[in-house]
């Protein structure tokens, strides 16, 4: 179905979340950091469909990366996650490249339906 990268710094998060998009057939890229992620996106940007990350991250945040990317690819969907609420509200910023913030904790419904709704965006 999709190609998505997938970035997230927690390994049983990656796990999990990697694990949903492969039910739904979706091919899943994974970086443990924001940092790895834009170097993957910049490597091969015209083959992702979607980018998904978690804000708060060593090295690079989410914020921080996806504003790189829509700097290289301004029509690049991107879907950020995280637990904290204050990180949210730092994502109003760039609401202009950023389709959705997923709160976590999330089920596996959840993740899979909102990637789904960011993917048909």
């Amino acid at each position: 179905m999709a190609r998505i990268l997938l970035v997230e710094d927690d390994d049983s998060v990656r796990g999990f979340v990697s694990r949903a998009l492969e039910i739904d057939s979706h091919s899943v890229v994974l970086a443990e950091n924001g940092a790895v992620g834009h170097e993957l996106y910049e490597a091969d940007h015209e083959s992702f469909d979607l980018v998904l990350s978690d804000i708060q991250m060593p090295e690079m945040d989410g914020i921080e990366m996806a504003s790189r990317i829509a700097n290289i690819n301004e029509n690049q969907k991107i879907l950020l996650m995280t637990g904290y609420a204050d990180q949210r509200e730092r994502a109003d910023g760039i609401s202009k490249i950023v389709i959705d913030v997923v709160q976590k904790p999330f089920s596996l419904p959840e993740i899979r339906k909102k990637v789904a709704q960011a993917l048909a965006a």
